[in-house]
């Protein structure tokens, strides 16, 4: 998948005047990106579009418009775009009470590394997290990861003839899966490899 550059953005005076179109286009597109994994974790499947829209977002509401800042949103966006061997999610872990969301922020320390999705008849593959910063630390786990699953040219094929897929997290404290996971995310997931 090609990255961002500046060329594919608007100017921000354009952007105003698209915005409410291209929103409701990039939400049912992320409809068929997402992923509950149980009652509090979630995982939306990133790709070029929902980072195009993330990167117009962020100029817009930060207003900017020098080339250098620029640069540095597609930079940092551009890392949670695929690359056609694997997968880029931004996982959210969400409980709607506060109290309740710091208790379990305290038990779930290390769910970004138990997360996994599985082609069926293959090892799990179990995300690498966080690679711009640790989100945790001694006390507790953050609310947001990044997560990247790396899969293998015969896992791709397997998906590619029709193989199920399959995800979960197996924490101590978090024991959930969905198998498999439903044929639109599926479908949309096979766009971003090669």
């Amino acid at each position: 998948m090609h990255k961002l550059e500046r060329k594919d953005l608007w100017s921000l005076e354009d952007y105003a005047q698209k915005r409410a179109v291209f929103r409701e286009q990039v939400m049912a597109h992320k409809k068929n990106r997402d992923l509950q994994i149980g009652p509090h974790v979630h995982l939306l499947f990133e790709d070029r579009l929902s980072m195009q829209y993330q990167v117009q977002e962020m100029l817009r509401a930060e207003r900017i418009f020098e080339a250098e800042s620029i640069q540095d949103e597609l930079n940092t966006y551009n890392a949670l775009i695929p690359d056609g061997r694997n997968w880029k999610a931004t996982m959210l872990i969400g409980f709607e009470d506060i109290a309740e969301r710091q208790q379990a922020l305290m038990k779930l320390i290390g769910i970004e590394d138990k997360t996994w999705v599985q082609v069926a008849g293959h090892d799990p593959v179990y995300a690498i997290a966080d690679e711009d910063m640790a989100r945790e630390n001694a006390d507790k786990t953050s609310a947001v990861h990044f997560l990247r699953f790396e899969l293998t040219l015969v896992m791709i094929r397997a998906l590619q003839a029709g193989a199920d897929l399959n995800a979960g997290v197996r924490h101590a404290n978090y024991n959930h899966s969905v198998t498999p996971v439903a044929d639109a995310l599926r479908a949309a997931l096979l766009v971003d490899l090669d």
